[in-house]
């Protein structure tokens, strides 16, 4: 089993709140009828959660949090964590518990360990083929609503990093607030102004010409969208490390290696979290 490296768990705090409310929509207003129907109340079941595909995990913690929901004496061993490669018939985790609960609890871990493992598998295919090259992969705000923490989590299961996680942690001057104050120049130094010293300041900008005229003013990082390889390398070499260069747009598995060789420092890709494949994974009875 490969490990990329040790990946800290998200609080259960956090976790809790996101796997309750999906319990709760599948629970509706009588609770799993098919298992009060089929199953007797002390029925006892052991099963395994066991990748199907090639893949990286991410969310068990989904996983034992909606198994602990419905039944809080059940047991949930680990056997290969978040950030470890599974090839397919990897068991990844072990549970014991009351019958019912386990399969009531079944769909939603399932659904947000699949979610998860696909974001970290796909951000693990980019993360591949951009080694050797210096270049960082990172994500963005087009996450699922309600899932952002665990969809930016399971970037970093994967490889990535991450970008900002909303509008209140870093200053990021997209084309519609340069239309609304009259130019990159001036959205920068009005954002430089009202930074405080522990906020970075990040500018879009379509062509080299903005490049020229934001870096007058002293941006951290500067968001080349969806520039051409060449003026990627031009950008490159008239930023001459004065700021951090963040390519944009047209990125996909096909085109990710030739923009990181451009020279960028990173490359954000919506596609880690709102088009990634959910990894097939499955329960069963033990």
């Amino acid at each position: 089993m490969t490990v990329l490296h040790r990946i800290e768990p998200l609080p259960d705090l956090l976790v809790r709140p996101i796997v309750d409310l999906s319990l709760a929509e599948d629970l509706g207003r009588a609770g799993d009828i098919t298992g009060l129907a089929c199953i007797d109340p002390d029925a006892r079941l052991s099963v395994v959660y066991a990748s199907r595909q090639d893949g990286r995990v991410s969310g068990l913690a989904c996983a034992r949090l909606a198994l602990a929901a419905l039944d809080p004496t059940a047991t949930f061993e680990v056997v290969s964590p978040d950030g470890a490669d599974a090839a397919p018939g990897t068991v990844l985790a072990r549970a014991e518990g009351n019958a019912r609960a386990v399969l009531a609890a079944e769909r939603t871990g399932l659904n947000l360990l699949g979610r998860l493992s696909g974001i970290a598998t796909l951000t693990r295919a980019y993360v591949r083929l951009v080694e050797g090259t210096g270049a960082t992969i990172v994500d963005t705000r087009k996450t699922t609503p309600g899932l952002r923490a665990l969809e930016k989590y399971a970037v970093r299961c994967g490889g990535g990093v991450n970008h900002r996680f909303g509008l209140d942690d870093a200053i990021l001057i997209k084309d519609n607030h340069v239309a609304a104050c009259g130019g990159v120049g001036e959205a920068v130094r009005r954002a430089r102004a009202f930074a405080g010293h522990l906020v970075k300041v990040e500018v879009e900008v379509d062509g080299l010409d903005q490049l020229e005229d934001a870096l007058k003013h002293g941006p951290d990082v500067v968001m080349l969208d969806n520039f051409s390889l060449g003026d990627l390398a031009t950008a490159v070499s008239l930023a001459k490390g004065r700021a951090v260069l963040e390519a944009s747009g047209g990125v996909n598995l096909t085109t990710v290696r030739a923009i990181a060789e451009t020279g960028v420092d990173v490359i954000s890709v919506g596609a880690l979290t709102h088009s990634a494949p959910v990894l097939d994974i499955g329960l069963d009875a033990a």
